[in-house]
């Protein structure tokens, strides 16, 4: 993705700006950028991304995204702790995605932990 082009995570800055230096290596500030990276990673199909910033104790062997999803765009809804001084953090989204036969949602409630590698995604619950 073009560095100038507006990042998917649709926080308002361009992909160099946003989420491409923490695709590119640099740990995220917060667990809300870590989330709005991972979402971003999931509209690029960077699945490298989203296993390393996956915590080890839930991350899977491996990751099969789905290439007739389409992620359209991301509302965080509410985000508790994950700042610079939280050893943990919650981020409430909703991301909306279209594949090849309907629109539609996932609603989760993510969990966060800093590592002293900096945020990691830990898991999350799906909601109604």
């Amino acid at each position: 993705m073009d560095d100038t082009t507006l990042c998917p995570c649709r926080r308002g800055d361009t992909f160099g700006a946003c989420c491409g230096p923490l695709l590119a290596g640099r740990p995220a500030p917060s667990a809300e950028s870590l989330m709005r990276s991972r979402y971003t990673a999931f509209a690029l199909s960077d699945a490298e991304y989203l296993l390393r910033t996956w915590h080890p104790r839930t991350r899977p062997a491996d990751l099969d995204l789905d290439p007739d999803r389409r992620w359209l765009f991301l509302e965080i809804l509410r985000s508790e702790a994950g700042g610079p001084f939280d050893d943990s953090g919650i981020v409430e989204f909703i991301a909306h995605y279209r594949d090849s036969t309907v629109r539609a949602t996932l609603h989760e409630v993510s969990r966060f932990v800093r590592s002293a590698a900096g945020w990691l995604y830990l898991d999350g619950e799906l909601e109604a």
